[in-house]
């Protein structure tokens, strides 16, 4: 929203949910750290910022002075952080996750207004500062009440999709895409009597339609190109070419803006114009892995269509590069989803009917989720797991690499894929975790079980120092039998390694032993070595906390001194034999 100083000073607080503030000398605390109490820490930035998305949004003003009555507020100007704006919105993001906007604005004598636009909360999502939820009551910033603090919590997301879009008509829409729809529909569930309907049947089956009235859905799947850029602009799709990762500025631009059963298939075939492959070949197993995956790339842009929040202004944004892609979607995760929990989640829709009707028709897997099926193929054919690292409360972000990076994985799991049993996507999930030595978060016993049960894990160590590698038979197929071996440690073995590096230094950090095994041993694992060395005396701790050293232990040192005490005797009575 735009907004210029004129229309600034005449807002009134309540109404328009906007904070003035003067800080005429620059010194509004950002997040209140100098002060003792905590009723005024929380009179900062950060504080207000909160506030204010919890109230649905708003504007914090500093540098104007609040008016009294009609009369339009005083601008005094201020210095607040002059020169360090981008800071200021990183910082706000960084400890709030809330992406502000912040822009200067000066009037006709030059003084300045820092203004701080505050995006509101998201649906169900309370923010709190210093983990207390904070509302505005009057001038000061108190702890939300119990009453409004559960009434958000207990939110549920309104369906836009399912609303009547006004001043639309059946008209509006666009004949091809409703007939794409219908055949898609007639295909999906095997019923060629859905062929013979006419438009106004077919979108009344489908709840596109509640009598005459036309339904958001409608408009964004089938809708005419000027109604949609009319109604719903930011449904469109951009699709951004970099040759290079670090390009700041595209090399192509293309808008998607027409109905969407009409745009899904010129969107791949842009994509897949670009798009390469790497054959695979192992004995019999020979395929091609392409560098962007039709149903992964198909299933990703169905699911930024479906759940994405259609009150944000903001685009779909696909940022296609030769080794990856972002897909970006405007608003978070719909409710009860997470970056934990978005494979196995069974999460209420955003937009329950238009995504029911892709789902009817074939477009999108299991109520538009299919998230399982991305990972499932992308990490089937050795490339690193899709990452939702970027996403926030405003946007979902997903990032996918072409990258393979293990031919020989993507090979043994091909050989795995049966039409009578495959591997389920948790179970790749958890061979991949391995393969890499990475930690599995909250693992599941049973699937674990499964693996174990199928010869494709094996198990090492004991109780705490438990851990799994890939099975003899990867090692084997891979033609990476040393690999196994280097798995198979024993005590001995990692005494051994730790004397010749202890012989050198005298003593070591736990640091040093985790460098020493790095891609061998996972740090947990040295740590478990580590101890059980401690506890036969092997290694002697030294030190406290960070401190904390090791050295040889007096059980390997007198067990030296009786070795070369034997060898002594030993060479003695040789010499007396006449042997040597």
């Amino acid at each position: 929203m735009s907004i210029n100083i004129e229309d600034l000073i005449r807002f009134k607080e309540s109404e328009d949910r906007i904070e003035f503030k003067e800080g005429k000398g620059g010194n509004i605390s950002y997040n209140g750290g100098d002060k003792a109490e905590p009723k005024k820490r929380r009179r900062c930035i950060l504080g207000y910022v909160i506030a204010l998305a919890n109230e649905g949004g708003g504007i914090l003003a500093i540098g104007i002075k609040e008016g009294v009555g009609s009369k339009p507020h005083e601008i005094v100007g201020t210095s607040q952080n002059q020169g360090s704006i981008g800071e200021l919105e990183g910082n706000i993001y960084r400890d709030t996750s809330i992406r502000v906007s912040i822009q200067e604005l000066f009037d006709n004598k030059d003084k300045r207004v820092l203004m701080i636009q505050v995006p509101s909360r998201p649906i169900g999502k309370v923010y709190k500062f210093e983990d207390v939820p904070l509302m505005r009551v009057g001038e000061e910033l108190k702890p939300m009440s119990d009453e409004k603090y559960l009434s958000i919590i207990k939110e549920q997301e309104p369906d836009f999709s399912q609303k009547t879009c006004n001043g639309v008509t059946i008209d509006d829409l666009d004949n091809n895409a409703i007939k794409v729809l219908q055949e898609a529909y007639s295909k999906k569930q095997k019923n060629e009597q859905f062929l013979t309907l006419n438009k106004e049947q077919v979108l009344n089956d489908l709840d596109l339609i509640q009598g005459r009235e036309v339904t958001n859905a409608a408009v964004i799947l089938v809708g005419k190109r000027e109604i949609i850029k009319s109604k719903f602009p930011q449904s469109n799709i951009r699709l951004e070419y970099r040759k290079d990762e670090g390009k700041i500025v595209f090399d192509q631009r293309l808008e998607f803006d027409g109905p969407y059963y009409l745009e899904i298939e010129k969107l791949w075939d842009s994509i897949n114009a670009r798009n390469g492959s790497i054959p695979i070949q192992e004995g019999p197993y020979i395929f091609d892995i392409p560098y962007f995956n039709k149903e992964v790339i198909r299933e990703a842009i169905n699911n930024a269509i479906a759940h994405r929040n259609y009150h944000l202004t903001s685009e779909t944004v696909i940022k296609q590069y030769p080794s990856k892609m972002d897909i970006i979607s405007p608003g978070g995760f719909p409710l009860g989803v997470s970056i934990d929990n978005i494979i196995s989640v069974s999460s209420t829709p955003r937009n329950r009917l238009l995504t029911e009707v892709l789902q009817k028709t074939g477009i999108v897997e299991r109520s538009g989720q299919g998230v399982d099926k991305i990972y499932y193929q992308t990490l089937k054919e050795g490339k690193s797991a899709p990452d939702y690292s970027g996403s926030d409360d405003f946007q979902v972000e997903l990032k996918l690499s072409a990258v393979i990076e293990d031919k020989a994985f993507a090979l043994f799991i091909e050989s795995l894929q049966s039409d009578s049993q495959k591997l389920s996507v948790h179970e790749i999930l958890y061979l991949n975790a391995i393969r890499k030595g990475a930690k599995i978060a909250s693992p599941n016993k049973e699937v674990l079980d499964k693996l174990h049960e199928k010869d494709l894990i094996e198990k090492r160590g004991k109780t705490s120092g438990t851990y799994y590698v890939l099975s003899k038979s990867y090692y084997e197929f891979s033609d990476e039998k040393g690999k196994y071996t280097k798995n198979d440690w024993d005590q001995n073995q990692i005494f051994m390694i730790l004397l010749k590096h202890l012989d050198r230094f005298g003593k070591a950090k736990m640091k040093d032993f985790v460098d020493l095994f790095h891609g061998q041993l996972s740090r947990k694992q040295v740590r478990s070595a580590i101890d059980k060395l401690v506890e036969d005396k092997r290694l002697a701790k030294k030190g406290k906390g960070s401190g904390t050293y090791y050295v040889i232990g007096e059980n390997y040192t007198e067990g030296m001194k009786i070795v070369k005490k034997a060898l002594e005797l030993g060479m003695k009575q040789l010499k007396e034999n006449g042997d040597i």
